[in-house]
């Protein structure tokens, strides 16, 4: 579904790379979890696989298209839930829903009922009518979601899809995007929530200074790792125990 070939991307006025030299495929219908400390690159390398952002050297095709020859087929064929709430605060549910839905040609009656639907499933249907604003950190981040999957993308790239949620919330954004993924949709997602990210993904890749580590079954990673017990542990022996902060 996506082949990356020595995909690379040094922001201007920075002196080291942020992505570099990245290969990785990842198959239809996985979950593939990107995990790496701050600074690591996980959120750049989404941007470019979105195509927010240019690449400064290499390649990626999303089954087949590539962001300089299909770049408008590429963004109906993917879905991206960003880090950040990207919603309006002072609309309501509905109406960040509505036109979140129609930059993808949906509208009618059909727009209305998928919205009605998906807030249903997360719900939140009985605060359709209500703004943003009004709204808890874990109910924007299922509106976040439900944005991002209204056109019924083939791809869908979750960037921290469940940072600073309640446990509830937690739960039900986790679930319905295990059923997404069971109806054949493949996701790249990154997480700092390993315990998480060990349940959750098929196969995972630890970056860190904008290159992969290692990759694998989250269980296989463990097993081959001396004295680790879970993911995380594999996590801190690969990539230190240094704080990572940056500015």
């Amino acid at each position: 579904m996506i082949q990356i070939k020595q995909l690379s991307k040094k922001y201007k006025g920075t002196e080291k790379f942020s992505v570099s030299g990245l290969d990785l495929n990842i198959d239809e219908q996985e979950i593939f979890g990107l995990l790496g400390p701050n600074g690591a690159g996980k959120t750049t390398l989404i941007s470019m696989l979105s195509s927010l952002i240019k690449p400064t050297s290499g390649s990626f095709t999303i089954n087949g298209l590539t962001y300089r020859e299909n770049k408008k087929e590429l963004k109906q064929f993917i879905g991206i839930v960003p880090q950040e709430y990207a919603l309006y605060p002072s609309l309501t549910a509905f109406e960040n829903l509505a036109y979140f839905g129609s930059t993808y040609n949906l509208k009618g009656k059909y727009l209305k009922q998928k919205i009605l639907d998906h807030l249903e499933i997360l719900g939140l249907q009985n605060f359709a009518n209500k703004k943003i604003s009004t709204f808890s950190g874990g109910m924007k981040r299922r509106i976040n979601l439900i944005a991002s999957i209204l056109h019924e993308p083939k791809v869908l790239f979750l960037d921290e899809p469940t940072v600073g949620v309640d446990v509830q919330s937690k739960n039900v954004i986790i679930n319905h995007l295990k059923k997404l993924n069971n109806a054949g949709t493949t996701m790249i997602y990154t997480s700092h929530h390993l315990n998480e990210a060990e349940d959750f993904c098929s196969r995972v890749a630890i970056i860190d200074n904008g290159k992969i580590i290692c990759k694998g079954k989250p269980a296989i990673l463990v097993s081959e790792q001396p004295d680790a017990r879970n993911l995380e542990d594999v996590f801190l022996a690969i990539t230190g125990k240094a704080l990572r902060d940056y500015a």
